[in-house]
């Protein structure tokens, strides 16, 4: 049985369903101030870079196994359903994108 670490997990951290405590806000600038600076950024790179082994080994598999198969786009739609619902809130701030 491998025992699982909170780093090092990846996309299956942000997949399963785990309680964290949200971090807590750092009221010492202007939330729009950041929500716009955090909107510049990711419009100039908005890729997301992660490791996790098994994540990586079943989406390959799929895509040998399903033809038009998108590692990508599996990716992306995982990681903002896990993040949606996790963080309903903040993913609200960012509507326009």
């Amino acid at each position: 049985m491998t025992q699982k670490k909170g780093l090092g997990m990846g996309l299956d951290a942000l997949i399963q369903s785990r309680t964290r405590k949200e971090p807590e806000k750092d009221t010492g600038r202007d939330d729009d101030a950041r929500i716009q600076e955090v909107i510049r950024e990711v419009k100039k790179n908005p890729r997301v870079t992660l490791w996790s082994a098994r994540s990586a080994a079943v989406l390959r598999y799929l895509k040998k196994t399903q033809p038009e198969f998108s590692i990508s786009r599996e990716a992306s739609a995982l990681i903002e359903q896990a993040v949606r619902n996790k963080y309903p809130d903040i993913w609200e701030l960012f509507s326009e994108l």
